[in-house]
């Protein structure tokens, strides 16, 4: 009831209410000329002069719907992805071939032939009730201002603005029921609004938005190039901790057993050799040779965790054994998943792991792992303050990201206060 009561004063009730005002007349322009333009191009074909024509309808509603597309957006709230950048062929015929064979051209010329009627219903229902509803609403105002004179059939006065059958609203009560009527039309009227406006809601993504084929060619082509730069930026990290750690530690191990021979190699008499030198060189030696094998044994790790080798399962109880909240780990993986989809679901449970510990503030948290109708799902759950999102400069970007390159989905929820849940499902390929 409250959000009943609330509707006519929202946001979301003015937006949609000045959207079905704003594209009517955006919408009869658009039908004019692309009818003008399929009229004369369809008539003229056969002389070929049509052809530049139909195309001129083609591109232009393409770019026409992105006027409704924006609009939708910052009034509505419809995120459509943007359309693939037309792709020409060379030459004067290649142009029109490429125009005339646009698909997303021609389904925006459908929407501006579907927009009119559309758009007239979507008007009509808006004047319908918003205006009824204002009018009934003061209707005792306009009595007192305008005071019509209505005569029945027995020669009596009335002083009604409305009338049904024998019934005349010119005394004050009456005129109170009608302003009563006007106001529970006003309450309905968002609602009214909203309910055609929701076809036009539905009707942009699929007339206006890339195909699935496009959208799916555009998925693989940012995945892949998602793929490429975290392969490179691995490589780079891979040559960077290898120069900067390992290798400057085998270098100082080299130069250290160097000098250690040469003090043991000493022969001179008058200088004898100096076994505590040597010694504490080899020490120095022995331990760089250590922190080199350390290191290189974390850079393997990082690449592989070879506890990857024994199932997800082992791999996530050891993940929660050496986690600074404690962790409980629920596992119902009755045929072993792809290797890489065990490595990307590892270092995913990794990585949500840290920041539970890290920025969560929580005392306990679950991982739950299941594989349900094709898909891998990997739920991490904490008891923390909540908050986390996954926009721009969060570490959970990355995670996106990474899912994304097997066409995978991760999903936040965490409100303020916790607790939050993030889940990865992962699809699970032969």
């Amino acid at each position: 009831m409250p959000t009943f009561l609330k509707a006519p004063f929202t946001r979301r009730t003015w937006a949609e209410f000045g959207y079905a005002i704003l594209t009517f007349p955006l919408a009869v322009f658009g039908f004019g000329v692309a009818f003008v333009l399929a009229a004369f191009g369809i008539a003229l074909t056969v002389t070929l002069i049509g052809l530049p024509l139909l195309a001129l309808l083609v591109m232009g509603a393409r770019a026409w719907g992105g006027v409704h597309r924006g609009l939708a957006r910052a009034m509505l709230g419809v995120q459509v992805p943007p359309l693939r950048p037309f792709r020409r062929r060379p030459g004067p015929l290649g142009l029109l071939g490429s125009a005339l064979g646009n698909a997303e051209g021609w389904r925006a010329v459908a929407y501006t032939m579907l927009k009119l009627p559309l758009g007239l219903l979507i008007v009509m229902v808006t004047g319908m009730f918003w205006g009824n509803g204002l009018v009934l609403l003061v209707y005792p105002v306009l009595m007192a201002a305008f005071d019509p004179h209505v005569t029945d059939s027995d020669g009596v006065v009335h002083h009604s603005g409305i009338q049904i059958n024998d019934l005349y609203f010119d005394t004050l009560p009456l005129q109170l029921v009608v302003s009563v009527v006007g106001a529970l039309i006003l309450l309905l009227a968002p609602w009214a609004v909203r309910g055609v406006v929701t076809l036009d809601r539905l009707l942009i993504p699929a007339l206006l938005g890339p195909s699935k084929s496009a959208q799916r060619m555009a998925d693989l082509e940012e995945t892949r190039a998602i793929a490429v730069d975290d392969s490179a930026a691995t490589l780079r990290r891979i040559e960077r901790d290898l120069h900067d750690g390992a290798q400057a530690r085998l270098v100082a191990l080299a130069m250290n057993l160097s000098l250690a021979r040469e003090k043991l190699d000493a022969e001179d008499t008058e200088r004898p050799m100096d076994v505590d030198r040597a010694r504490t060189l080899v020490d120095s030696a022995l331990g760089n040779a250590r922190e080199a094998i350390v290191e290189l044994r974390d850079l393997a790790r990082g690449i592989h965790p070879p506890v990857l080798d024994q199932g997800l399962d082992a791999a996530l109880a050891t993940l929660a054994a050496c986690s600074a909240v404690p962790v409980e780990v629920r596992t119902d993986i009755p045929v072993r998943p792809p290797a890489t989809i065990e490595t990307i679901a590892y270092f995913c449970a990794a990585e949500l792991l840290t920041n539970v510990a890290h920025h969560s503030g929580a005392t306990a948290a679950i991982v739950d792992v299941s594989v349900c109708e094709g898909l891998l799902r990997l739920s991490v759950t904490d008891n923390g303050r909540g908050g986390a999102h996954g926009g721009k400069g969060s570490g959970l970007t990355g995670l996106v990201e990474r899912a994304r390159t097997v066409d995978g989905v991760l999903r936040i929820d965490s409100p303020v206060g916790g607790p939050t849940q993030v889940t990865v499902d992962l699809p699970i390929r032969g």
